[in-house]
């Protein structure tokens, strides 16, 4: 049995160190689904069980542990860039303004309260005491990669003696969870919101919302002035953008284009986004209902997978489907969205689009856009290594800043975030295909997500529990449920009598602040509509971009 023993010992070995990270993260995750009171950990606890297999001594070599921790750290940051990449610029609309900047200031916030509970709870004269409160403040927001920029900066201004501040973060996470749900359902109680009422808001104003959202309409010629004119030139007179994807004339049905001249009396299949189709039923003519069956040529529609990496960017007004394939781009489906079918709109590999044309147009068509669902099976590794290639180089430049004792850098955390954000959202212009399956990126981000709690983990296991005991761990405790408390109902509160923002859209916002998705999952529970998720994406990536920053900038301007 000595292979058994020297298996479990051994802690050069590789088979010694995949076992370590096999069973601490099997243990952390089956641990982390078990909920008290319907909430559970999560992920997180593999943080904990990590905690555990340290403390015993079951552990590796510390260069090795934090190799894999920065790696893992490197890896999740970079596949939330790359998800939320996509959307983050939009997320700055009027209201979007609104709610980043109530999530920045509940984001200063918390740095201010951590500041008030260091000068009122601790011993200010102990230069390890305010590192380790910036780990209570990462476990109290429940902010992982926050933790991981930290570390990060601790190691750059003490070297290998930076204090472990993953034990302060452990002390204060769990309570983080809790405080977060029940600081959301405090809000509600001090702004006295009825929950009933909130829902009928938002079918109320779902209802007035003219969005972006294709609107289909079939019209009937009655204008005299069109009676003569080129699709081109009634599209440029009303400076509105539609799509006229089919003409009846004179018994016939033929697919439109630039062309295409209009006489009074012809019928049209118009696709136009919402706001304009008001305008455009006004100068052209009234709704009606028209039988398509009269036609030369089979016409059909059909949704079309975009696959073939060569349109990746292109917009449609580019491919010119219309002149040079006789068919009409109605509208496109992004990450579950329709969207008006613009001319200069990008296409991106993974967008569906609705074509429609004659049968034989409609097939060229098809090909030329790719349309195999299993080219998009895998994620694209190359588009991924690029960017964590320059996202390290990106965080690593240094910038002096005076007053600080090292230079500032985004670092492996900073950098990279900041590189999948961009990729994801301008990757096209410079031909890099972003797209990657969502259940692809999740795997990815889990796994960079496990080795990284893992790692801190297993380093800090032989030192946390004397944090706890002998230590100042119940104070930690302690701030850190004052230090994910306090923001909340400032906030919310702000958000709620000021701004006048429904309250599950506060709600969602919150936990997006605190990137929290135990928070998300409350919060979807008590609504039937997107209204949290909605908050949630529109505050999150900007928050953890801000979460990111701020801990490197506290750690290198005050813990010098």
């Amino acid at each position: 049995m000595d292979w058994l023993v020297n298996l479990f010992t051994s802690s050069e070995s590789v088979a010694h160190i995949a076992l370590l990270y096999a069973l601490v993260i099997a243990v952390g995750v089956y641990l982390g689904k078990l909920k008290v009171a319907g909430i559970s950990l999560g992920v997180t606890f593999v943080l904990f069980a990590g905690i555990v297999a340290g403390h015993f001594g079951f552990t590796a070599p510390t260069p090795i542990l934090t190799f894999i921790q920065d790696f893992g750290l490197i890896l999740f940051v970079f596949m939330i860039g790359m998800q939320v990449g996509p959307g983050f610029f939009e997320s700055f609309g009027t209201a979007g303004i609104k709610l980043n900047g109530l999530a920045a200031t509940a984001i200063l916030l918390n740095v201010l309260v951590m500041f008030g509970c260091y000068y009122v709870f601790f011993d200010t004269t102990d230069k390890t005491t305010l590192p380790m409160m910036v780990g209570t403040l990462y476990g109290a927001v429940t902010n992982t990669p926050g933790l991981g920029a930290a570390n990060e900066a601790l190691t750059s201004v003490f070297g290998n003696a930076a204090p472990p501040i993953a034990s302060a973060y452990a002390c204060a996470y769990p309570l983080g969870v809790l405080g977060i749900i029940g600081a959301i359902i405090a809000v509600r109680l001090i702004c006295k919101v009825k929950l009933e009422k909130e829902e009928a808001d938002l079918d109320a104003q779902a209802a007035a919302d003219m969005t972006k959202k294709p609107h289909k309409m079939h019209l009937e010629v009655s204008n005299k002035y069109l009676e003569g004119k080129t699709l081109l030139q009634v599209h440029d007179f009303l400076n509105r953008d539609f799509v006229c994807s089919r003409i009846l004339h004179d018994g016939h049905v033929s697919i439109p284009n630039r062309n295409t001249v209009f006489h009074v009396g012809d019928q049209l299949y118009i696709v136009c986004a919402e706001p304009d189709y008001e305008a455009i039923v006004a100068f052209i003519g009234p709704v009606i209902q028209v039988d398509w069956d009269q036609q030369d040529r089979p016409i059909v529609s059909k949704r079309v997978l975009i696959t073939n990496p060569k349109l990746n960017g292109k917009t449609l007004g580019q491919m010119h489907f219309s002149r040079a394939a006789g068919v009409n781009v109605t509208r496109v489906t992004r990450h579950g969205m329709d969207i008006f079918a613009s001319p200069t709109l990008p296409l991106q590999v993974g967008d569906r689009v609705m074509v429609v044309g004659p049968e034989d147009a409609v097939t060229r068509v098809t090909e030329t856009m790719g349309n195999q669902i299993k080219r998009l099976d895998a994620p694209n590794i190359a588009t991924i290594f690029v960017g964590v290639f320059i996202g390290i180089i990106f965080g690593s430049i240094p910038l002096a800043i005076p007053g600080m004792p090292v230079p500032l850098k985004l670092g492996i955390a900073g950098g990279p975030l900041i590189i999948a954000i961009l990729i994801g959202r301008y990757g096209y212009k410079i031909k890099l295909v972003t797209y990657t399956t969502t259940s692809a990126n999740m795997m990815l981000r889990e796994i960079g997500l496990v080795l990284f709690l893992a790692s801190v983990g297993i380093k800090a296991g032989d030192t946390f529990f004397n944090t706890v005991v002998e230590g100042d761990g119940l104070l930690y405790v302690l701030t850190g449920f004052i230090i994910t408390v306090v923001p909340i109902l400032i906030v919310g509160t702000i958000a709620r009598l000021r701004f006048k923002f429904n309250y599950f859209t506060i709600a969602g916002m919150l936990a997006g602040t605190y990137t929290d998705p135990p928070a998300l999952a409350y919060s979807n529970s008590i609504c039937t509509k997107e209204a949290p998720a909605v908050g949630y994406s529109t505050v999150y990536p900007l928050a953890m971009f801000l979460r990111i920053l701020a801990a490197q900038l506290v750690v290198l301007f005050f813990c010098g």
